[in-house]
């Protein structure tokens, strides 16, 4: 079956997180048993533009958001290149679709001050869940690294003489991250702690659970969740926030937008681009107290 197919060039290709794999799956799925039931169609891999366009507005009228719409197009843009790619089809039914209209959704990154208070004034346990806990925040933060290259990495990824993180990302694209001299600590400290377990089962990844086994993405979300949720009211507290921090907190400090892009892992600057919104309001705050003719 094609969607097979897909599903494994997104594993073992791609290298997809399963979270991203179980989304992509869930839309096609989704989109061919609404073929199936409306259309009467066996299969979705040679269907006409004019039956994705049902769908969409079945979806319309059932209050699904132009956003989520978009990403099940998105899933299907990938489905129909994947068929282009093994010459199955030769023009995707999506070539000359338009994506929904969106508001511009703004993602609220912590406060400096926020930061400030997470690592140097909540008291982290000092055990091994403890320690293991503070380097996770300690490292997407410092990084800007995604959750799930976070749970992905290796032990042999960090250079300790250069201070360094291999990175697995996007597409098998590995990126060397610097490291801060206080991350480093952190990281010697759960690696001391590490070595102190009864048992490593997963013993190739760096983070670990406290049965030796290799952490799961849902793991880092509640953690980041746990702690955030004692010094932040903002509504949305998750791993991507941290990276949203990460880059916001450089640009607002001056970063070069190339060197952001580079350690972000982004394939173009477009994608880096989301992040800039709070580095202008910051250049207009400056802008506001510094030039002869503010009033302020």
């Amino acid at each position: 079956m094609s969607l097979d197919a897909f599903i494994a060039y997104l594993k073992f290709e791609k290298n997809y997180s399963r979270h991203t794999i179980n989304a992509y799956e869930k839309d096609l799925r989704a989109f061919s048993t609404y073929a199936q039931e409306v259309f009467e169609l066996g299969s979705i891999d040679h269907v006409e533009y004019t039956i994705i366009r049902s769908w969409i507005v079945s979806l319309v009228n059932n209050g699904v958001t132009n956003r989520t719409i978009n990403r099940k197009i998105s899933s299907l843009r990938a489905y129909y290149r994947f068929l282009q790619k093994i010459q199955q089809i030769i023009v995707s039914p999506l070539a000359k679709h338009k994506a929904l209209k969106t508001d511009y959704k703004v993602e609220v990154p912590f406060s400096e001050e926020e930061m400030h208070t997470i690592l140097s004034e909540i008291p982290f346990e000092d055990d091994f869940e403890g320690i293991r806990d503070r380097l996770m925040i300690e490292l997407l933060y410092a990084t800007g690294m995604r959750r799930t290259e976070l749970v992905n990495l290796k032990l042999t990824d960090y250079h300790e003489g250069k201070q360094t993180l291999k990175v697995l990302g996007k597409r098998n694209k590995e990126r060397i991250l610097p490291l801060l001299q206080a991350t480093t600590e952190v990281l010697d400290q759960y690696l001391s702690k590490r070595n102190e377990l009864e048992k490593t089962v997963d013993s190739s990844f760096l983070f670990l659970t406290k049965g030796g086994l290799k952490i799961y993405e849902t793991l880092v979300y509640r953690t980041i969740n746990k702690y955030f949720s004692l010094v932040s009211p903002k509504v949305k507290k998750s791993p991507h926030i941290l990276r949203h921090t990460f880059a916001t907190h450089l640009l607002n400090r001056g970063a070069d937008l190339n060197a952001v892009k580079e350690l972000l892992g982004h394939s173009s600057l477009a994608s880096t681009q989301v992040y800039t919104h709070n580095s202008i309001a910051e250049l207009k705050k400056v802008h506001a107290k510094t030039h002869p003719r503010s009033k302020e």
